[in-house]
């Protein structure tokens, strides 16, 4: 009973997940990127708050000639700020930090697509090129140009994949967790019928 309570609950989590996903792919991706950009914030606080604590904490030693030298002098947490920077982005402004980056990987794929277009001509000069050597620049073309004009859309579309994942696997832990009950089920009287004949064998 406890596997198929186990499955069950594995099952409703993946189901909904999945759903949720299908149905919000762009509030999820925004809720994992402020996730993603507090993840990034703490850690800079916290070098920040360490450096300053240090500079206010830091060790005076005086020499014969009445100099004062510092020692264990902390460095500047340039990281740090950067970490921060990159966290207050992700968190506060989560649409922008998403839409720049499908930005900059569409135009990535427009660029490699028309990369392996000028080798193609290039080649074509020296021999013989077919024409099926132009499919896959041709397919990395289209999409860099889907996510170029369709930025959100195109980051929806693989969350949405994953959901439908999510939902197909929840349904079939739900039926296979069914199903291993109803076959245990069935073998249990006979299981407990044949303990029974052993034991009277034995008296």
């Amino acid at each position: 009973m406890k596997i198929l309570r186990s499955s069950i609950f594995r099952a409703i989590c993946a189901i909904v997940g999945g759903v949720l996903l299908i149905m919000y792919p762009e509030n999820t991706l925004k809720g994992l990127t402020i996730c993603i950009g507090i993840l990034f914030l703490l850690p800079g606080i916290f070098s920040v708050i360490t450096y300053i604590n240090a500079r206010h904490h830091k060790e005076k030693v005086y020499d014969d000639s009445v100099q004062i030298k510092t020692r264990d002098i902390p460095t500047f947490p340039i990281l740090g700020i950067g970490s921060i920077i990159l966290g207050l982005i992700l968190s506060l402004m989560p649409n922008v930090f998403v839409t720049y980056l499908m930005y900059v990987l569409g135009a990535v794929m427009v660029l490699g697509a028309i990369n392996q277009y000028m080798t193609l001509i290039n080649l074509k000069k020296i021999g013989i090129v077919e024409w099926g050597f132009y499919v896959v620049p041709s397919l990395i073309l289209l999409m860099g140009l889907f996510v170029l004009l369709y930025p959100m859309i195109s980051v929806a579309i693989p969350l949405v994949v994953m959901g439908c994942s999510f939902v197909v696997y929840g349904i079939t832990e739900l039926v296979n967790a069914f199903k291993y009950h109803s076959v245990q089920k069935k073998q249990s009287p006979s299981v407990s019928s044949t303990d029974a004949v052993d034991d009277e064998l034995m008296n």
